[in-house]
């Protein structure tokens, strides 16, 4: 007796079971940015009398990512230094505490459903990962800062048609422990810059739901995080302990069409140094496109007392001279931004950027000062690009004030400006 299979249903097996266990890809992308500053009161008024800084930073990163069937693997090394740290070039003489090359990402995505089934998928992507949600604002890579942000986290990934949900969390120690749970929340080093006053967090849990709607989107966050308690001893050094503050954050974000977003935030519970908080941020931005150039955009933000932008990336929202960076650089005093945007897009090659911030206290209403941002970008190739911007800020005497930012005898006029080259190739096998 024989049997016979038909040749189209074998050839149909054939292709499906070699679509999806031989269509590996692998991809490497290298990056260097070099970014050469000119600071006169970048970040804070710099006292009557000083003298401006000038230095060169660089980023150098090799990127490595692998895909296959139900499995990609993503590797980011990367060093970061400014130029002639290190006092010889034949023997390194930088302390490890600077943490110049270190390992920015390496994560595993496996997705546990049927790779047939296209209008649902349930994944989860776990490793040293960077976490981007919504506008960067409260949770974002940080890009701008050479060495980024990361977090060391677990993410469980739920698609449903036009419907997102992810539900994440990490639990931070300094090392493997014979017993308890105590972390150091302040490692020495040079970390990436980020809220809480230069403290990581020993544990964060958050819940992101997105739903579209075409080109629109409505976003759910809730975001919780803890921080080592501690006490001073005899010797005013901090001693960690394992219990922790809780902190909370929670809130909508909406996006209409490229032209119309939205947001509300509310925080609570007890910040990093353990003092109780009821904060909340207010957004919304109006964008229009007069022509296929020339786009302009109207804004304001608002955070009450004691609102801290978590782990997002301010630098793009809050002037470019990050005055306003975390929300301890500015006391306890909330903050008002009115601003203006202009982008002129010649090409694909030049793009030139306008913007205006009015800043003011959110707790007095009190002025604390007006910058202006102008950024022209140059694309050479798709790989190498050009950056450059001129910031100047006019400050009050209520910004330098001790309540704010403490400086004395500030100078009211501020400068800063940098030019950056980026070279960005990327290899692709398959």
């Amino acid at each position: 007796m024989k049997i016979l299979f038909p040749g189209g249903a074998l050839s149909i097996f054939f292709s499906s079971f070699m679509a999806q266990h031989c269509s590996a890809q692998l991809s490497l992308s290298a990056q260097l940015r070099t970014r050469t500053e000119l600071r006169d009161g970048q970040g804070a008024p710099l006292p009557e009398g000083s003298k401006p800084a000038l230095f060169t930073s660089q980023r150098s990163r090799l990127t490595a990512g692998f895909t296959n069937y139900r499995i990609k693997i993503g590797l980011t090394i990367q060093d970061v230094r400014v130029w002639g740290q290190d006092v010889s070039t034949i023997n390194r003489t930088t302390t490890p505490d600077n943490n110049g090359f270190m390992l920015h990402e390496a994560w595993a995505e496996v997705l546990l459903t049927d790779t047939l089934v296209k209008n649902k998928s349930l994944q989860f992507k776990v490793g040293r990962q960077e976490l981007v949600y919504d506008d960067s604002r409260l949770l974002g890579n940080l890009d701008w800062l050479q060495q980024g942000r990361r977090h060391d986290a677990l993410v469980l990934k739920y698609r449903a048609g036009s419907w997102n949900l992810h539900l994440g969390g990490a639990f931070n120690q300094n090392k493997e422990n014979a017993s308890g749970t105590v972390y150091h929340a302040a490692p020495p080093g040079n970390y990436p810059a980020n809220t809480n006053g230069g403290t990581a967090y020993k544990g964060l849990e958050f819940l992101h739901v997105n739903k579209q709607f075409g080109k629109s989107g409505l976003s759910f966050l809730f975001l919780a995080d803890q921080f080592s308690k501690y006490y001073i001893d005899s010797m005013a050094v901090k001693q960690w302990e394992a219990a922790t503050h809780q902190r909370f954050t929670t809130g909508f974000y909406f996006s209409f069409r490229n032209m119309l977003t939205a947001a509300a935030y509310y925080q609570g519970g007890s910040n990093a140094a353990g003092r109780s908080i009821s904060a909340a941020l207010l957004s919304v931005a109006y964008q229009h496109r007069f022509t296929k150039t020339i786009s302009a955009e109207a804004g304001v933000d608002y955070t009450t007392d004691d609102f801290d932008p978590l782990y997002g990336t301010p630098h793009k929202f809050w002037g470019t001279m990050d005055y306003f960076y975390v929300a301890s650089s500015f006391g306890n005093k909330g903050l008002q931004d009115y601003y203006l945007k202009a982008k002129f897009r010649k090409d694909t090659k030049w793009m030139l950027s306008a913007d205006v911030h009015q800043f003011y206290s959110a707790a007095m209403s009190r002025k604390f000062g007006t910058e202006a941002d102008l950024t022209v970008n140059y694309n050479l190739t798709k790989t190498i690009g050009f950056e450059g911007g001129y910031s100047h800020f006019w400050s009050t005497a209520w910004l330098a004030s001790p309540g704010v930012k403490n400086i004395t005898n500030a100078k009211s006029n501020s400068n800063w400006a940098y030019l950056s080259i980026n070279v960005k190739p990327e290899l692709f096998f398959k």
